[in-house]
């Protein structure tokens, strides 16, 4: 596995793309690129963008003015996404960007979906401004609350089960 790479992960991506067909990825790259611009379109109030053009399958906000003003971080934003049912977007990636948010809808992704998302990131900007403390204590839904994660990086636990 290590000299070959994650050779399943390949074989799924090859069959995806050869189940389209070269029509079919045309189709689904379009639907990427229109997911993304239109949710860029509803954030664009919301959060600054690091860059003011239409995007591919992705873009990037940044929470630099919330850290600033009220002390949220993309994290923070990140884990009170987790609330309202959101898998959080890339967080560490651009380093280029400060408190960035890097966005890629897929295009399975349903038009409620991303107004859906969008909702969400409203609230949670304006909880930010009005109740900060709400948002640097997320998640407050979850099983497990936030965890010390350069901790868990270097002590993972990986067990599983009954009393793990």
């Amino acid at each position: 596995r290590s000299f070959m790479g994650n050779v399943g992960a390949m074989i799924r991506a090859y069959a995806y793309i050869r189940s389209l067909g070269a029509e079919g990825l045309r189709r689904v790259s379009e639907g990427a690129i229109l997911n993304a611009n239109y949710l860029k379109a509803l954030l664009r109030d919301v959060l600054p963008m690091a860059v003011d053009e239409p995007c591919m399958h992705e873009f990037i906000a940044t929470a630099k003015d919330l850290k600033a003003r009220h002390g949220i971080k993309a994290m923070d934003i990140a884990k009170r996404l987790l609330d309202y049912g959101f898998y959080a977007p890339t967080i560490c990636f651009p380093l280029i960007v400060e408190e960035a948010l890097m966005v890629e809808p897929s295009e399975t992704e349903s038009r409620q979906t991303l107004e859906s998302f969008a909702e969400a990131l409203k609230a949670i900007t304006r909880e930010a401004r009005e109740i900060p403390s709400r948002v640097q204590r997320a998640p407050h839904r979850m099983p497990v609350a936030r965890l010390d994660e350069v901790q868990a990086a270097r002590e993972p636990n990986l067990r599983w089960g009954p009393g793990a």
